[in-house]
């Protein structure tokens, strides 16, 4: 089964993205927070997928996003960023760091399974 890691920290999102995901028969792990996600990845396997919200309190979505592909060398790993910042300039900067895709919050669940599907398949 594949694995995906939500890193969010709003609880009400992690627990929308887990349910959408689960719909979806991927496991799903959820962290708070940069450094959560950076110990995560260095103790389990590599994950199928990606999702990582921009602002949070300790590190924010694009720094940890050039941690995951410059210092843990995840270069194929999808990133799909997930935010409520919705300038064209956040997707493209997010993108320009290293993401795939960009999802803007609140996000239909459609769109949501849509892009998983893309990247997951």
């Amino acid at each position: 089964m594949k694995t995906v890691l939500v890193v969010d920290d709003s609880k009400s999102e992690q627990m929308l993205a887990r349910a959408l995901l689960e719909k979806m028969n991927v496991a799903v792990s959820l962290v708070d927070s940069g450094s959560d996600a950076l110990s995560w990845l260095k103790e389990h396997e590599q994950p199928a997928l990606i999702f990582l919200d921009i602002v949070m309190p300790d590190m924010n979505g694009l720094d940890l996003c050039r941690e995951i592909r410059e210092n843990l060398g995840y270069k194929n790993v999808p990133i799909i960023f997930c935010s409520n910042k919705s300038q064209d300039f956040d997707r493209f900067w997010a993108l320009r760091q290293g993401g795939n895709a960009y999802i803007t919050k609140p996000y239909s669940p459609m769109d949501f399974m849509n892009t998983v599907k893309d990247y997951l398949s």
